[in-house]
C-alpha cells in the first residue's frame, strides 16, 4: 500500500516513520527544511527507546499523492480547507483518506473540501520536531479511527507496524474524550511554556483543569455525545495519558512563533456553548490569553 503523508510535522513524521519501517513506500510532504534535511540523511527518529535514521521518501508538493493508497492528513486545523483544495485534484478515486488532526471538526471540513468521505481518528502519540528532519517521540502512538470499508485493512496494516488501532463505531466518543484532554492541558502548557509533570503539582492548575473539563463536558452533554461526564474520571483519565515532560503542542507552537489550534480546541468549546446557551468562562479565558500571545511580535515575525 503506498501512502502520502500530507503536512510531515510531528504526526505526520511518527506516523509515516512507524509505516516505512515496517516496509511501506511512505512520502512525507512538508516543509522545505525538513523535506531536505530527509532527503540528505533520511529521518532522524529519537525515543527512549532508539535514535535512528530511518529512509524514507519526502517531497514539497501535494502532487506526490497521485499514486497513493492511503492518504494520512495531518496539517494543522486553519490549513484543512486549503490544503485539502490543493489535495483534492491529485487523489486516486480508490484512495482513503484518513484524519490525523487534533479538533472535532476537521474530518468534517475535509470532506467538504474533497468532496469525498474522510475517515476520522483520535490520536494519542506525544512527539516534536526537534530540529530539521529530526523527530523526538516521548510515548504512546496509537489510534481510535472511524468505521469504513477500509477501515479494518488500515487498522490491520497500522497495527502491524506497531501502531495499535482500534476501529469505533462511534468515532465521535474518542474524538471528543480527545478533545476534552486537549482543552484541560494544551492552553495551559502553552500559556506557562512548561510540560505537564510541572503543571500538575500545582493544586490551583490542577483545580483549572477540572473546572474545563466540565465545561467540556456540560457542552458534550448538549450535543448528546456519549462520553464518559464524570468529572474526576476525566481529570484521572488525562493524569495517566499525558507524559509528565510532555510540552504540549500548543506550547510548541508559541515557542516557535507559530499560530496555534486554540480556535479549534478551546474555541470550539466557546461556540458551541454559546450555541447551547451554556457559559463556558475558564476555556474562554485561555483562548483569549493564547490569541494575545498569538499577537506578541515575536509571533509575527518581529
Amino acid at each position: 500500500m503506498k501512502i502520502t503523508v500530507i503536512g510531515a510535522g510531528a504526526v505526520g513524521c511518527f506516523y509515516g516513520a512507524m509505516l516505512a519501517r515496517a516496509g511501506h513506500p511512505v512520502t512525507l510532504v512538508g516543509r522545505p527544511v525538513h523535506v531536505d534535511s530527509v532527503t540528505r540523511h533520511g529521518l532522524r527518529f529519537e525515543s527512549p527507546a532508539m535514535d535512528t535514521y530511518i529512509a524514507v521518501a519526502a517531497d514539497t508538493r501535494v502532487q506526490a499523492a497521485e499514486d497513493a493508497d492511503l492518504v494520512l492528513f495531518c496539517v494543522k486545523s486553519a490549513d484543512t480547507v486549503d490544503a485539502a483544495r490543493q489535495l483534492r485534484p491529485f487523489l486516486k478515486a480508490d484512495a482513503a483518506v484518513l484524519s490525523l488532526q487534533n479538533g472535532i471538526d476537521n474530518a468534517a471540513m475535509l470532506e467538504g473540501a474533497l468532496g469525498r468521505p474522510v475517515i476520522a481518528a483520535a490520536v494519542y502519540v506525544a512527539c516534536e520536531m526537534a530540529g530539521p528532519g529530526h523527530l523526538r517521540h516521548h510515548g504512546r502512538g496509537d489510534l481510535v479511527i472511524g468505521d469504513s470499508p477500509q477501515s479494518a485493512e488500515i487498522a490491520r496494516m497500522l497495527g502491524a507496524a506497531g501502531v495499535p488501532t482500534v476501529v469505533s463505531a462511534d468515532v465521535r466518543v474518542p474524538l471528543w474524550d480527545k478533545l476534552v484532554l486537549n482543552c484541560a492541558y494544551n492552553a495551559l502548557s502553552g500559556i506557562a511554556n512548561l510540560p505537564y509533570g510541572e503543571i500538575r503539582n500545582v493544586e490551583a492548575a490542577e483545580e483549572t483543569m477540572k473546572q474545563l473539563i466540565a465545561e467540556c463536558l456540560a457542552v458534550a452533554c448538549a450535543e448528546r455525545v456519549g462520553i464518559d461526564l464524570d468529572v474526576e474520571r476525566q481529570f484521572e483519565r488525562i493524569r495517566h495519558t499525558i507524559p509528565a515532560g510532555q510540552y504540549s503542542s500548543m506550547a510548541q507552537d508559541l515557542a516557535r512563533a507559530r499560530a496555534t489550534e486554540i480556535d479549534y480546541l478551546n474555541g470550539a468549546i466557546v461556540r458551541r456553548g454559546l450555541a447551547h446557551g451554556i457559559a463556558t468562562p475558564v476555556n474562554q479565558a485561555l483562548m483569549t490569553l493564547v490569541q494575545l500571545l498569538e499577537r506578541r511580535p515575536a509571533a509575527r515575525g518581529g
